[in-house]
């Protein structure tokens, strides 16, 4: 069974930073690109960033150059750095396990991949 626990939200002034973590399990994690992706209150999935199983990087316009996704494969677990935190920051963050490695663009996320329970981030002064 695919498990996936997130962990990092909480409250943040804008500029401020996080780091959110995604302990994977039931899977083998190496194996599957990862992403994550927000939920702003009364909006559907956005999705955020990919990273390949090789490695290899994508992000949404709208947090290119402040978030950092990466993983640990040897600790089954996905990070996102989340700097310059800006107020439209704010929504719950889930992990996902991805079914491929694509730049999503505006379209929404689907609802379908596996993700965690989500990490409430709020960004507010």
């Amino acid at each position: 069974e695919v498990q996936l626990v997130d962990s990092g939200g909480g409250l943040v002034q804008p500029g401020g930073s996080l780091r959110l973590s995604c302990a994977a399990s039931g899977f083998i994690f190496r194996s599957w690109p990862m992403s994550w992706v927000r939920q702003a209150p009364g909006k559907g999935l956005e999705w955020v960033s990919t990273i390949g199983a090789g490695g290899a990087i994508l992000y949404a316009d709208s947090v290119k150059g402040r978030f950092t996704i990466s993983r640990d494969n040897a600790k089954n677990t996905l990070y996102l750095q989340l700097n310059s935190l800006k107020t439209e920051d704010t929504a719950i963050y889930y992990c996902a396990r991805d079914s491929q490695f694509r730049h999503y663009g505006s379209t929404l996320y689907p609802d379908s991949n596996p993700r965690s329970k989500g990490t409430q981030v709020t960004v507010s002064s």
